[in-house]
């Protein structure tokens, strides 16, 4: 390599600064450049354990200051974990989240033909065990496909730790496909987590939010039975899974995510930490027990706009559930609930439960006189709302403490009924059977 000297202020570099100057740019160069793997032993093959290879290259990373440390095409098999340092990226060739929907179908591309995937094994049976891989301070994984081969398309999944542990700040995770992990991706204990463009079918639970006390943000993020849907599995999801769990979380950003088949799709709960709330736009639920449940939420609330809910399996499929423990606020705006299922709502607490704009298409699937909003206790607003069935809209029961219910378009009668003993406003509803001609 040809080096120039470098001009001072007297015309040139100092003879005695050069060696240290190229000693920093070299430095420099070396956290930069992407390490290869393959450098540091990974075999890709499939078979051979890959984890110190791919430790021992994260580590180099770590060393140098941080820096890129690349995954090329192959299968790389892992026994135990992995612990990424603080401003080390990840990266498999994917910049865009992969599909392998239908892989046990002929002539599909399967997750090990293709790209960079991981095929992790270590502590199988072992939910409380290390993470696959854990991300610490500013760093990211990127273009990976990670599957877990020992699993059984058709049959109770075998339980896993987490795939993906977000610590420290600033962690991501983008494009990334999460084919079939017992548990998909911790995101607690962290500041500023960013989860885009993450696809696949985590069977037992989807992504955790706990302890945020700065904004985290999930983008992009769609949960399908892609991998399986023969009986047995599909059913234990239906009956044990859960798509997108929120603890303690200020201000969670959540945009453009969906899940398909799951026991619950979007639940809220209070932990030691405490509750959530945020603003959830563009959020979908489809064929689940109940689309979206609240244990409890902050008071400040939970903002739920564009939203789209499907409930018609399980014993008593429902849309919304809010339970007695709930004081926050939940409100629905723009939303539409759509599939045969019993109930849209079962609304209990001392929150406040809003719903406007939004348009009901099913419910009472089985003629039994449900309406489509039961409400026991708490606060209810619902304005604005579509109501497309000739079958009871709004129950109050006894310990509604206060209830709006204005400038709704009922199909048939109004069926609105009134038991609470707090205060109640029903006006300017506008039913089938009060149109004039």
């Amino acid at each position: 390599m040809t080096t120039h000297p470098l001009p001072s202020r007297k015309g040139f570099m100092q003879p005695g600064l050069t060696g240290i100057f190229l000693a920093t740019c070299l430095a420099s160069a070396i956290a930069a450049d992407p390490l290869s793997v393959l450098d540091f032993g990974a075999k890709a093959d499939g078979i051979t354990d890959d984890t110190a290879a791919f430790q021992k290259a994260l580590d180099a990373a770590g060393q140098a200051g941080g820096g890129m440390v690349y995954a090329p095409r192959g299968n790389y098999f892992f026994a135990g974990h992995l612990n990424v340092p603080p401003a080390v990226t990840l990266k498999g060739v994917w910049e865009s989240v992969p599909a392998h929907n239908g892989i046990r179908d002929a002539g599909l591309p399967k997750p090990t033909d293709d790209g960079t995937t991981f095929l992790v094994t270590g502590s199988a049976g072992k939910e409380d065990g290390p993470p696959f891989i854990t991300l610490n301070h500013n760093c990211t994984l990127k273009g990976v496909v990670i599957y877990y081969p020992e699993q059984n398309v058709d049959a109770a999944p075998k339980a896993y730790p987490y795939a993906i542990a977000m610590r420290g700040k600033n962690p991501a995770v983008l494009a990334v496909e999460l084919l079939n992990p017992y548990n998909g991706i911790d995101a607690s204990r962290n500041e500023r987590h960013l989860i885009r463009d993450v696809h696949g079918q985590p069977l037992r639970r989807g992504i955790y939010v706990d302890h945020i006390y700065d904004i985290g943000r999930i983008e992009n993020v769609h949960f399908n039975p892609w991998w399986s849907m023969q009986p047995r599995l599909f059913e234990w999801q239906q009956q044990h899974g859960e798509a997108f769990i929120f603890g303690k979380s200020d201000w969670q950003y959540v945009f453009n995510t969906f899940c398909f088949g799951y026991n619950v799709g979007y639940k809220f709960i209070k932990t030691k930490s405490g509750d959530c709330n945020g603003n959830f736009l563009g959020i979908g639920a489809d064929d689940c027990y109940t689309a979206l449940e609240v244990e409890q939420c902050s008071r400040i609330g939970l903002l739920i706009s564009n939203g789209e809910f499907v409930s018609f399996h399980g014993p008593d499929p429902t849309m919304v559930r809010v339970s007695p423990n709930n004081v926050g606020s939940v409100r629905f705006v723009n939303s539409a609930f759509w599939g045969p299922c019993n109930q849209i709502a079962k609304i209990a607490g001392t929150g406040t439960v809003g719903f406007s704009d939004c348009t009901f298409v099913q419910w009472d699937r089985n003629q039994e006189g449900r309406p489509a909003l039961q409400v026991e206790s708490g606060s209810v607003v619902v304005r604005g709302c579509e109501f497309q069935e000739n079958k009871p809209q709004i129950e109050l029961s006894r310990g509604v403490q206060r209830a709006v219910i204005t400038g709704n378009l009922l199909r048939g009668q109004s069926r609105i009924r009134n038991h609470s003993q707090g205060r109640a406003v029903i006006a300017n509803n506008a039913a089938d059977d009060e149109v004039r001609p």
